[in-house]
């Protein structure tokens, strides 16, 4: 998990030579300005590729571990689905984990179908969730499975995805899964994996 560091803040001493000089205010806008020595660190942005369709174990066993350490976990799955799910009726692993999938009758992970505007706005409605969680720190690790579908099929851009990921909280690690990745995505990550079948 990401560790916070405290920075420490460098000083100037005034020199004997310029004792006699009229001493300046600490606020002055002239006065030499105190410097961080360390560099914040920033949550890690992780993409896996795999050929599968599939949630893979290593993944939701890494969502289980924060989790365990009292973290807070969201797993959003807007393309898989089920009945009475969605925001409304979100599913827990264990106490800090949140497992949100698409409300609708039937799988929209499949390529040969044309989703009805209904549910656009359901899996809309997840991403959403998801994009206000990676911002405001609702929770310190965020799983998006199936992030590339959200661009292939048109209901965000390349660009949008990447702002969210630019623009997170400084504490929450994003993970991402997909058949692909778009290569903006995947060049921006910390770490690529791509799985073979």
């Amino acid at each position: 998990m990401v560790a916070q560091i405290k920075t420490a803040q460098i000083k100037t001493k005034p020199t004997k030579n310029n004792q006699n000089q009229t001493k300046t205010n600490p606020t002055d806008l002239k006065s030499p300005k105190s410097a961080s020595i360390v560099t914040p660190i920033k949550g890690n942005v992780q993409v896996f590729i795999a050929p599968h369709r599939n949630l893979y174990a290593d993944i939701i066993a890494q969502g289980l571990r924060v989790a365990g350490q009292g973290t807070q976990v969201l797993l959003v799955q807007p393309f898989q689905t089920g009945i009475n799910q969605g925001l409304k009726n979100p599913r827990r692993l264990v106490e800090n984990l949140e497992w949100l999938r698409c409300e609708a009758q039937r799988d929209l992970s499949q390529d040969d179908i044309e989703l009805t505007d209904v549910e656009k706005l359901a899996v809309l409605e997840l991403w959403e969730y998801a994009k206000v969680a990676i911002k405001l720190e609702h929770a310190s690790l965020v799983i998006l499975d199936e992030a590339n579908l959200l661009v292939a099929r048109s209901l965000i851009t390349e660009e949008e995805l990447l702002e969210v990921l630019e623009t997170r909280s400084s504490k929450v690690n994003v993970i991402l899964t997909g058949a692909s990745m778009p290569s903006r995505i995947a060049d921006y990550a910390d770490q690529v994996t791509h799985r073979r079948s």
